[in-house]
C-alpha cells in the first residue's frame, strides 16, 4: 500500500485542532502536489521536504505525491507541517514502518539540511496530544516549552535522521523536560508594595481590587505614585493555579513571544505604549494573533497615560472587559483568545497634570479639563469598578523607615482569604459575578439598599454601576470576614466609585 497517515495539529487561536497528513504515491509525471486548504508557506514545503529528504540521504520518490492535510476546510499555515509530511512520504515509500505512526504526534519546520527548527504553539498541542493519548515530537528549541506539562509525553529532536532512526528502532530520542533551574518565588517575581509611601487610599483600593479581580483607574498629578501603585497589584494576587499558568503561557507560546522558564508561573502585567493600535491592544491580522489583553491573561493590563490613547483604540476593551474573552473575525478566517485580565488605568487630571492641586500650578481653563476628561468615554468608564484619586506626596513622607508601607505578602494572605471564601460562595471573583449572583450575595438591607438608590441618583451613577458598587461592597465584607454587606461596606463602595474625575462628574 502506498498511503502512510501522520498526526499533526495546526494552530487556530489557542486551540490546536487535529490534523491528519495523508500522502499517497502513484504513478504518473513526477511531482508533488499539497491540497486541504494550504496557505503559502505550507504549500512551499514541498520544496523543503524534498531537499531535506535527500539530505537525510534518502531517494526522494520519482512518482506522483498527493499530500491531504484534513479537515480540508480548516486552515493551515506556517511551516509545523513539514516533519509530518517528510515522514508520510517516506513511510508511504517503505522507509520507515508506517504501523508506528498512529502512537506520535509530529510538530516541526523543516531545514533545507534537513534539520527540525522550532515553530510557534507548541504547548497548546502538547495538551492536546495528552488528552488524546499519543505522544508528541517536537524540535528540541520546543522541548522547554513541552516539557512545562508535567504528565504529557514529548520528545524532542534535531534532524528528519533523528525521527527516522528513533522510528525504525535505531535510536532513542531525549523527554521534552522544562530547564531544571527552580522557578522565581511569587515575592521575587514582583515589586513590592512596602516601596510605596504614603498613599494609604491607593494602596487600600489596591487591595481591594486584588481581592475581588476589581478594575482600576488611579487619577493624580505626575510623580504621585500612580505607576508604581498599578505595579503592585501582580504581587497583590494569589499565585496562579498550573492550569491557570499553563493558559497563559499557551496565549504567549501562540504569540511567539517565548516563555521565560523561571517566570511562567508568575501572573503577567502589561503595560503598551499609548501609541498602541487597536489590533495591538486586542489582537488581529490576516492570520488572527493574541493582542496585549490576551497576553494579559490571569494578569494585569496597565494602561498609564489612558487620555492619551486613541478614543477608538480604548472602545475596543468594552467588551473583553465584561466578556473576559475576544474573538478575532476576518474574512476567511475566525480565532477567540482568552482575555480574563485586571485592568488598571492611569490618567492625570487635566493636561498640565496639575488640577486640584494645593499649590494651584493648575493653568488649565475649565474646558480645557472638560474636554480632556472627554477623550475617555462613559461607557468604558462605566466598567472600571474603583475611580482613585492619587493626590501628590508630602516631601516629608517620602524618607525614614517610619514611612514604609506594609509589604505585599502581608496583604496577599488576606486578598488570598477573601478569594477564597469567593470560591467557596460562587466559584469565581465577585467582579466576575452575573446579575442573580449580585442578587444573592450581595443583598442589601431596606434601609441600606433605599440609601444606594439616593446616592446612584444623586451621582447619575448607571444601572451597571449600581451592580458594580455592589459586587465592590461585597469584596470589602468579604476582606473584613463578614457574611453580610453592611453600610460601612456599601458606604466606602459608593465613596471608591464616585473618584475624582477633572469634570467632576463619573460613570
Amino acid at each position: 500500500m502506498n498511503l502512510a497517515i501522520v498526526h499533526s495539529r495546526a494552530q487556530d487561536g489557542v486551540a490546536a485542532p487535529p490534523v491528519s497528513v495523508e500522502v499517497h504515491l502513484s504513478g504518473g509525471l513526477p511531482g508533488t502536489s499539497i491540497v486541504g486548504l494550504p496557505e503559502t508557506a505550507v504549500k512551499e514545503a514541498r520544496d523543503r521536504v524534498r531537499v531535506a529528504i535527500q539530505n537525510a540521504r534518502f531517494d526522494y520518490p520519482s512518482r506522483r505525491v498527493t499530500v491531504n492535510l484534513a479537515p480540508a476546510d480548516l486552515p493551515k499555515d506556517g511551516g509545523r507541517f513539514d516533519l509530518p509530511i517528510a515522514l508520510g512520504i517516506l513511510a508511504a515509500g517503505g522507509h520507515i514502518p508506517r504501523d508506528l505512526l498512529d502512537k506520535y504526534e509530529f510538530l516541526g519546520e523543516l531545514a533545507l539540511s534537513g534539520a527540525v527548527r522550532p515553530v510557534s504553539g507548541v504547548l497548546p498541542a502538547v495538551l492536546k496530544a495528552r488528552a488524546a493519548g499519543r505522544t508528541l515530537i517536537v524540535p528540541r528549541e520546543n522541548a522547554a516549552e513541552a516539557g512545562l506539562v508535567a504528565d504529557a509525553n514529548a520528545l524532542a529532536a534535531d534532524s528528519l535522521l533523528d525521527v527516522c532512526a528513533f522510528l525504525r528502532g535505531a535510536a532513542t530520542l531525549p523527554a521534552a523536560v522544562a530547564p531544571s533551574s527552580a522557578p522565581v518565588s511569587h515575592d521575587a517575581a514582583q515589586p513590592d508594595l512596602a516601596d510605596v509611601r504614603g498613599q494609604p487610599h491607593a494602596r487600600r483600593a489596591l487591595e481591594i481590587a486584588a481581592a475581588g479581580a476589581h478594575h482600576l483607574l488611579f487619577v493624580g498629578p505626575p510623580g504621585s505614585g500612580k505607576t508604581m501603585l498599578a505595579s503592585r497589584l501582580p504581587g497583590l494576587l494569589p499565585a496562579m493555579s498550573e492550569n491557570e499558568a499553563l493558559e497563559s503561557a499557551a496565549v504567549r507560546s501562540v504569540a511567539g513571544c517565548g516563555i521565560d522558564h523561571r517566570r511562567w508561573t508568575a501572573r503577567p502585567f502589561r503595560a503598551p505604549h499609548h501609541t498602541a493600535s487597536g489590533v495591538a491592544l486586542v489582537g488581529g491580522g490576516s492570520i488572527p494573533r493574541p493582542g496585549e489583553i490576551s497576553l494579559a491573561h490571569h494578569g494585569v493590563l496597565f494602561l498609564d497615560e489612558l487620555p492619551e490613547f486613541d478614543r477608538r483604540v480604548l472602545e475596543v476593551l468594552r467588551e473583553p472587559l465584561e466578556a473576559g474573552t475576544i474573538c478575532i473575525a476576518r474574512a476567511a478566517r475566525r480565532a477567540e483568545f482568552p482575555a480574563a485580565f485586571q485592568l488598571v488605568a492611569a490618567m492625570n487630571p487635566c493636561p498640565c497634570g496639575y488640577a486640584g492641586d494645593a499649590n494651584g500650578r493648575c493653568s488649565c481653563t475649565p474646558d480645557a479639563v472638560r474636554r480632556y476628561a472627554a477623550r475617555i468615554s462613559g461607557p468604558l468608564l462605566d466598567r472600571i469598578d474603583l475611580h482613585i484619586a492619587v493626590p501628590r506626596i508630602a516631601l516629608a513622607e517620602l524618607g525614614g523607615e517610619a514611612a514604609a508601607g506594609e509589604a505585599s505578602a502581608a496583604v496577599r494572605q488576606r486578598v488570598a482569604a477573601a478569594r477564597e471564601r469567593q470560591q467557596q460562595r460562587a466559584g469565581r471573583p465577585n467582579a466576575q459575578l452575573g446579575n442573580a449572583d449580585v442578587l444573592r450575595d450581595c443583598a442589601l438591607r431596606s434601609a441600606d439598599r433605599a440609601l444606594l438608590e439616593r446616592a446612584l441618583e444623586k451621582l447619575g451613577f448607571s444601572a451597571r454601576a449600581y451592580h458594580r458598587i455592589l459586587r465592590v461592597a461585597r469584596t470589602i465584607a468579604d476582606l473584613a470576614g463578614s457574611d453580610a454587606v453592611e453600610r460601612d461596606a456599601l458606604l466606602e463602595a459608593i465613596q471608591l466609585r464616585r473618584g475624582s474625575l477633572p469634570n467632576g462628574g463619573d460613570a
